[in-house]
């Protein structure tokens, strides 16, 4: 666990629960979507190796978890019955959430931008003997034809890493087929208000909710940028899915269960307890 410096934003529980690979600069400013691909993918190829075995074990080789709380999609059951459909993970990781997909009868696929992390998703293919589809791309790009899945999920995914947030939506919207869900999951939003600190610090607000500059590491040595993550409030989510044909039809805020005692990067008991760490926002396309 790495306790973020004050005054940091929070991040998800996917990256930034990790140390820095070189000394970098923390900073808020515009970054566009080439920048912010070029510094995420090799982020995760740096850090896939530590992030499956930190947290493998909690998510499952055969799980699908939407959040550090551990909410299972088995209690959620936003995607609705899967048996027979077609099912796409953007931000697929090492596929765990597609292959409890597939465990549960849906046909699902991966997509990551992460070659090292979709190398760890053969490695669990060839463990379990479910093996998902998986292909290297971005959520901006969907590699896929039109109307081609039941289903679009991203369990703390590609989105937050994208600066083209509405071309990944109405991407997800042109994959899909009429009635089709789309349901994913992200920091919430208010934690961009608080530092990523999973103590009382992390408790007291120290900066703007509507304060949308992309948070960006870059590397001391290069001057490259080496991490981006960009911030959007509830309600640009809700009109984002809207302008896409989206119809909101949940928004779940996960409640930290009781004697769960994981700490993930920002995320804890203390404070889980108190104000919610995640928010998973289910949409049909209408």
């Amino acid at each position: 666990m790495t306790v973020q410096p004050p005054g940091r934003p929070p991040v998800t529980p996917d990256s930034r629960d990790h140390p820095p690979q070189a000394p970098v600069r923390a900073e808020r400013r515009a970054v566009d979507e080439a920048e912010s691909r070029r510094a995420n993918g090799p982020d995760w190829d740096r850090y896939a190796d530590d992030y499956q075995a930190t947290h493998g074990e909690f998510l499952g080789d055969v799980g699908f978890v939407w959040g550090p709380e551990g909410l299972t999609e088995a209690e959620a059951g936003v995607l609705g019955d899967l048996e027979g459909r077609d099912v796409l993970e953007v931000g697929s990781g090492a596929g765990q959430c597609s292959r409890w997909v597939r465990a549960a009868g849906g046909r699902s696929f991966g997509l990551d931008l992460s070659h090292r992390q979709l190398q760890h998703s053969r490695r669990i293919d060839a463990a379990t003997d479910v093996a998902v589809p998986s292909v290297l791309a971005t959520a901006t790009a969907l590699p896929f034809r039109d109307d081609s899945f039941d289903v679009v999920f991203s369990s703390f995914g590609a989105l937050q890493f994208v600066a083209d947030i509405d071309e990944a939506v109405s991407e997800t919207a042109r994959v899909l087929r009429p009635g089709g869900r789309f349901a994913f999951s992200i920091t919430h939003p208010t934690r961009w208000m608080f530092p990523d600190d999973p103590g009382e610090a992390g408790l007291v607000a120290s900066q703007s909710y509507w304060d949308r500059t992309p948070y960006v590491e870059v590397d001391d040595a290069t001057g490259e940028v080496s991490y981006v993550e960009h911030h959007r409030t509830l309600g640009d989510w809700v009109g984002l899915l809207a302008g896409a044909g989206f119809a909101l039809a949940r928004l779940l805020e996960p409640e930290w269960p009781e004697h769960h005692e994981r700490v993930w990067g920002g995320w804890s008991g203390v404070r889980g307890r108190l104000t919610p760490g995640t928010a998973i926002l289910v949409a049909d396309l209408r």
